[in-house]
């Protein structure tokens, strides 16, 4: 009884609340807060869409590319586009009515915000589990795309709101069709609808087919993907769908869907106009890239919108600009031809092409790049390639001896450059002074094949043709690029790892969607101990050998000069001078010539004088982006210290008995000869040891004196006590003189 009582109480206190809140002074008061609040809500929302300034839909501007450097910072802005504005009037109704299906079908009917259309998206994304539709109207848009990112926040979402709503307010549906058909982009760097038209059909707007305005409006989805120029089934396809809705939408009849699916599509496009920005060289080398890796146009690239991160130095590009503006850098040009030259810097870690220059004298749009673009022989600097890596992985040695005597391979006749034969050279001699006969007779050694392996291996292509005994010395039937080369000798520093080069790290389109990026692409193509064997060696070029020009002090440099013989007989001269230098942080190859090379125009210096020193200014002015820091060259052991001293002492024995037999009176050991450029290059090595040598040595020195100064200071000391006892009795002989002479008197 107790237990029914209890729960027939707690029944009448539920009815008793429940009738309490449902009594009409109770919903009244909710209706009133309610009411209120939506008040509040609406006259808040009012006020900002009443403050909201939409003016910039008056004069449309497109969205400029943005080329990011390595940091993530802008480095230039480009833009070649300028969108033409056209009326509603002059814009076929079938476009119109084709955006209208595909687009936002009840845009005459909602406020700028379909209500129905995004429970319709709602549903679709529920059913499907992941977001396949959205609910956009044309006017949301246009919001979007003049006034707002592309973030999925909803502070974003709201932004959207309010700018769609003044919109509605502001301007007529016509209007507001003007404004986005004027506004949207099309792919093909064409904003606007205009220029659609033309960069599309070569034609202007009101000329349009049924066909190419249905292909227009299929466009706007994916610009991109949709491109004809890219993908004309696809475009083609996505036309037909837009055919297809305007005909359900009541638009077009059966009969004019089947006439305009007949109709055949003529691609008669414009291209942009050149662009006008800033590294106008590193830019053309991006669109370039753009377009062979990424697959983009040209048009996309400059008038996009896009985002494209790359690998640029901002400092390093601008000390490569300035050196190339400098007269006094390059040999003379002849009168009505100028001398030409490319120049890139690639970080050898990474494969980030850092800078680069693709010619002198006023730039063009996209004009010939000879950093990357060139086909040249490389002469010398391909011997470390071909030769030197190859007969180190054979198991020859830096100090090994090599012939250096006449040569005849089927009539083909080596020289050196001074046109002398030594008998034999070490293999560091015959790299420091670019000997040409002991290369061809190693590469002989080793066998052609194997070294023309180990070029392709560097990613330098040869044809069956190159496989000769000239390629020891760079001779090539096409030729190769500083970027080619650059990118090989990146192997060295980096311990045999050659990461392939490029500019570009990632590009996104207008709506942060990623269109393509970077995977990084490298290969082992020799082995720790031998990169580091050649390193020694290009150090050698630069501390004492064709290369000293591009010595820095206080940083470590290596490299290899290249020249090439001219096609016809002369006296002195050559076709191409190279120079590949590098720290461990970059990598940098200079090229010289003439585009043409004839008996008049011709380089007459050489390599060593020439492109040498514009590395090294490029380095000066590059200034703390290339920090001072040493080669690892651990694996190498003290082995060879010991035998490059033997050879720095051999050398100056020899110059001084050459000194002797002018003279006839031996040349004196002074500190000057001991300064000599190859005793730098030891003193690099050894410095540590030497100090640590000297300080002891002088230690010694310093003790034995201290030793013999005390000793005399004993001795000293004893004959000053000597003297003193001395004169105590002399004082006393003549005391008792002076006493007998009183006495006597």
């Amino acid at each position: 009884m107790g237990r029914m009582y209890k729960r027939q109480q707690r029944k009448f206190s539920l009815r008793k609340i429940w009738n309490r809140m449902y009594s009409k002074k109770f919903l009244l008061k909710i209706m009133a807060i309610v009411t209120t609040f939506t008040i509040c809500v609406l006259l808040i929302l009012n006020v900002f869409i009443w403050s909201t300034d939409v003016s910039k839909l008056e004069n449309p501007v497109p969205q400029p590319t943005i080329i990011y450097d390595q940091a993530g910072s802008v480095a230039s802005k480009i833009s070649t586009s300028n969108i033409e504005g056209v009326s509603i009037k002059q814009i076929p109704s079938n476009l119109i009515n084709a955006v209208i299906s595909t687009e936002d079908q009840r845009f005459y009917e909602h406020h700028g915000i379909n209500y129905v259309g995004i429970a319709r998206a709602m549903v679709k994304n529920l059913f499907s589990r992941g977001i396949v539709a959205g609910g956009s109207t044309i006017t949301q848009q246009l919001a979007k795309n003049v006034f707002l990112t592309q973030e999925r926040t909803y502070t974003r979402k709201f932004k959207e709101l309010i700018f769609t709503k003044k919109i509605e307010r502001t301007y007529s549906k016509d209007k507001i069709m003007e404004g986005y058909l004027n506004q949207i982009y099309f792919g093909e760097g064409a904003w606007g609808i205009q220029r659609a038209a033309q960069v599309y059909f070569g034609k202007d707007v009101n000329k349009l087919t049924l066909s190419e305005s249905a292909m227009l409006a299929g466009l706007i989805k994916a610009p991109s993907i949709l491109s004809p120029f890219k993908n004309y089934d696809k475009a083609i396809q996505r036309r037909n769908i837009v055919l297809s809705l305007m005909k359900n939408e009541g638009y077009i009849s059966e009969s004019d869907l089947e006439k305009a699916k007949q109709q055949s599509i003529v691609l008669e496009g414009k291209k942009t106009e050149d662009y006008k920005g800033k590294y106008p060289h590193y830019v053309d080398n991006i669109i370039d890239e753009a377009i062979n890796k990424y697959h983009l146009t040209q048009n996309e690239v400059l008038s996009g919108g896009l985002r494209i991160y790359t690998e640029l130095n901002p400092r390093m590009q601008n000390a490569v600009e300035e050196v190339y503006k400098s007269e006094n850098m390059f040999p003379k040009s002849q009168p009505d031809r100028l001398i030409q030259s490319g120049a890139i810097l690639i970080n050898p870690s990474t494969g980030g092409i850092n800078a680069l220059i693709g010619g002198r004298g006023e730039h063009s749009f996209r004009q010939y790049n000879r950093a990357t673009q060139l086909k040249r022989q490389p002469g010398s600097i391909m011997k470390p390639l071909s030769v030197y890596t190859p007969a180190l992985e054979q198991g020859y040695d830096i100090f090994d001896m090599l012939q250096d005597s006449p040569l005849n391979i089927d009539g083909y006749q080596p020289q050196n450059y001074d046109k002398q034969f030594r008998g034999s050279v070490s293999m560091y001699d015959a790299v420091v002074h670019s000997y040409n006969v002991p290369a061809v007779w190693l590469l002989q050694k080793i066998g052609l094949e194997y070294g023309g392996k180990a070029v392709e291996r560097f990613g330098v292509t040869l044809e069956q043709k190159d496989y000769i005994p000239g390629l020891a010395l760079g001779g090539m039937n096409k030729g190769t690029s500083p970027l080619q080369m650059a990118q090989a000798f990146s192997a060295f520093p980096n311990d045999g790892i050659m990461v392939e080069a490029h500019a570009i790290q990632r590009i996104e389109n207008a709506s942060g969607e990623t269109l393509g990026k970077w995977n990084k692409k490298e290969s082992r193509v020799t082995e720790p101990s031998v990169a580091q064997k050649i390193t020694f060696m290009l150090k050698g070029v630069v501390n004492e050998g064709t290369g000293v020009k591009a010595q820095i002090e206080g940083r470590e440099i290596a490299g290899k000069t290249g020249t090439t013989q001219l096609p016809f007989s002369t006296q002195n001269g050559a076709k191409d001078h190279w120079f590949v230098g590098y720290t461990p942080q970059v990598v940098g190859a200079i090229w010289l010539g003439y585009d043409k090379t004839d008996q008049t125009h011709y380089l007459s210096s050489s390599s060593s004088g020439t492109a040498t020193v514009i590395f090294k200014e490029i380095l000066l002015k590059s200034g703390n982006e290339v920090p001072t820091k040493g080669f690892d060259l651990s694996l190498l052991g003290g082995n060879y210290i010991k035998q490059l001293e033997k050879k720095v002492k051999a050398k100056e024995e020899k110059r001084e008995q050459d000194n002797e037999n002018q003279s006839g009176i031996k040349a004196p050991k002074i500190e000057e000869n001991k300064s000599h450029e190859n005793k730098k290059h030891l003193k690099e090595i050894k410095n540590k040891n030497k100090e640590n040598k000297y300080k002891k040595k002088n230690k010694g020195k310093d003790d034995k004196k201290n030793k013999e100064k005390k000793k005399n200071k004993g001795k000293d000391d004893k004959k000053n006590k000597e003297k003193k006892k001395n004169k105590g009795k002399d004082d006393k002989k003549n005391k008792v003189k002076k006493e007998k002479k009183e006495n006597h008197g």
